[in-house]
């Protein structure tokens, strides 16, 4: 079986690998796929952050159930296709990566105000949750975030979420935060990914890397 050939995607002046191993969990993953986010202030698309998503190896066989064969059109289309990355049973790993300054507070009032709109909009967001997203901001308080700075989401099939920021793109040893409390660890991927979705850019990549992945079941590591 031939293989599919992963390789590393730029965003800007960022580079997101191919493939990472984290050493807080000691697990490799591979590059999902990465994109821009950004927002337009005053008519001016301004970009902010470049995210990548990384997926466990176990995520091609649960994906390839259903969407094996599909194009990246049809799958770029699909909601569920998304809905299917961001709930299946294995770990994603997320970095987000700083294009422009941001002070932890800045960066995590958006994502906050967009993953409790969400869940409201689901109705899964209750007094846990609301515990759950206060952990979240206590965790980016200290924070700054100058460019080329990140903030890695681990999201674990039984819904913990853990936090870790680094001055780069190394993955730390440790995390800062772990928040037990499943629909707020899905929303972080739903507000990027999902139906209004803050970087189509990044749905876009995860449709055009993922079809030669699910079709040949296997990958090696491109140039």
């Amino acid at each position: 079986m031939a293989a599919a050939s992963l390789t590393a995607v730029q965003v800007e002046n960022l580079e997101f690998p191919a493939v990472v191993t984290s050493p807080a969990t000691g697990k490799t993953y591979f590059l999902g796929g990465a994109g821009v986010r950004g927002l337009t202030i005053e008519g001016n698309f301004i970009k902010f952050t470049g995210i990548g998503v990384y997926l466990e190896d176990q995520a091609v066989a649960s994906l390839a159930t259903k969407w094996k064969g599909k194009s990246s059109e049809e799958l770029v289309e699909s909601l569920d296709f998304f809905r299917d990355i961001i709930s299946g049973p294995f770990e994603k790993l997320i970095r987000g990566s700083k294009i422009r300054q941001l002070s932890g507070p800045e960066y995590s009032k958006k994502v906050m105000e967009n993953c409790v709109a969400h869940m409201k909009s689901v109705g899964t967001y209750g007094d846990a949750e609301a515990a759950g997203i206060e952990e979240f901001a206590q965790a980016f308080k200290p924070v700054n975030f100058p460019p080329g700075a990140s903030v890695f989401y681990r999201q674990s099939p039984d819904g913990v979420l853990g936090l870790s920021f680094s001055q780069d793109a190394t993955i730390p040893e440790e995390e800062a935060a772990v928040i037990k409390n499943k629909p707020v660890s899905a929303a972080v991927l739903e507000t990027m990914i999902g139906e209004h979705a803050v970087s189509p850019d990044l749905k876009r990549s995860l449709a055009a890397r993922l079809p030669a992945v699910l079709s040949h079941g296997v990958f090696k590591i491109g140039n």
